[in-house]
């Protein structure tokens, strides 16, 4: 009987030890699946895109940012995990905002006709500014590709990605607002993101901030490292710059009628050469801390994830200035530059 009982233990304690193990693979797998990593293709030395696509699954990164609907990328894509935010280039707009049959065809030939790819968001539109030619058509196109993907009996959500340069004031936090000349854009952006419960895209760069203002932003606040809080705001502390602009983009939105939206981090990394700080050391550091700060949230939105994608892949040769061409986690032999933590 004691035998018996021991054993009937012991089968329980296993039982809730393997349970135990699914439910830490399950958090893990949630938490890590907050991270993805932009596919940029602006190098003249870069590898085939079935084998960038081998190597994300390689290093379990699950999610991807894609710029423009490039077939070799979507073909190797097929029939992976990997979660694709899907891009309509700046170039496109005025030609999808024209007609809804081009935004049908857009749609047909880059998402529908690729059922077996994980399409997460479609970002109509890149860091539009109110000088650009094609700021006009940047609502109607994103409504347009919205109506083709309804109308396929697709649930994936359209927004577009804003750069921090949109904000006016953003010191402290909770001051954060738009700059006049970007609301004409803004305003409607915002309400059709409310409207249909889509995310806002934010390229957010702590390096351009401490590059641009290096007298008053110190390096470690910038890299995740300052050891105490650095910003006060009211009853919040800010111990980083990330959070500090995350949190005035929310503040921002609050001020324009999108208070309820969320926001997703659509680029964000350090460069390892060819400007101000930068080295593979700081690159490290902020890659790293990044992936396991966005886990928290932010003073603002504390224990809320942050959906986050690190630019870049790869470091992309074409690219200007200097700085520019060093973003990348690998170097287009496929080498890590430097060892990061995807989980």
């Amino acid at each position: 009987m004691a035998k018996r009982q021991s054993l009937a233990s012991k089968h329980g304690f296993m039982a809730s030890t393997m349970l135990l193990f699914s439910l830490l693979m399950a958090i893990l797998s949630t938490t890590s699946a907050q991270i993805g990593v932009c596919y940029g293709m602006l190098g003249n030395n870069l590898p085939p895109r079935p084998a960038v696509i081998a190597l994300y699954n390689q290093y379990n990164i699950r999610r991807m940012r894609l710029y423009d609907p490039d077939q070799a990328a979507l073909q190797a894509l097929r029939g992976t995990n990997i979660e694709v935010m899907l891009g309509v280039p700046n170039t496109d707009l005025q030609r999808i905002a024209a007609s809804q049959d081009n935004a049908n065809a857009w749609v047909q030939n880059n998402v529908k006709n690729y059922a077996n790819v994980r399409f997460r968001y479609i970002a109509v539109g890149n860091e539009v500014k109110p000088s650009d030619s094609f700021a006009k058509f940047l609502v109607p196109a994103m409504q347009n590709i919205r109506n083709a993907l309804a109308a396929a009996g697709l649930g994936i959500k359209v927004s577009t990605a804003i750069d921090t340069g949109t904000l006016g004031e953003s010191f402290p936090p909770s001051k954060g607002s738009f700059k006049g000349e970007y609301m004409p854009i803004l305003n409607p952006v915002i309400r059709f993101l409310v409207n249909t419960q889509a995310p806002l895209l934010v390229n957010l760069y702590p390096y351009f901030s401490y590059k641009d203002n290096t007298k008053d932003i110190s390096l470690n606040y910038a890299l995740f490292k300052a050891p105490s809080p650095v910003v006060p705001d009211g009853s919040l502390q800010y111990r980083n710059l990330f959070d500090a602009i995350l949190d005035a983009v929310y503040a921002a939105l609050e001020k324009s009628g999108g208070g309820n939206l969320e926001i997703v981090v659509s680029e964000s990394g350090w460069p390892t050469a060819g400007g101000t700080a930068t080295t593979v050391d700081n690159a490290r550091t902020y890659n790293n801390n990044l992936i396991q700060h966005v886990k928290r949230g932010t003073p603002k939105k504390p224990g809320k994830p942050i959906e986050t994608y690190i630019f870049a892949m790869f470091d992309e040769n074409n690219k200007q200035p200097e700085y520019e061409k060093h973003w990348g986690l690998f170097s287009p032999n496929k080498q890590l530059k430097y060892p990061v933590n995807f989980n």
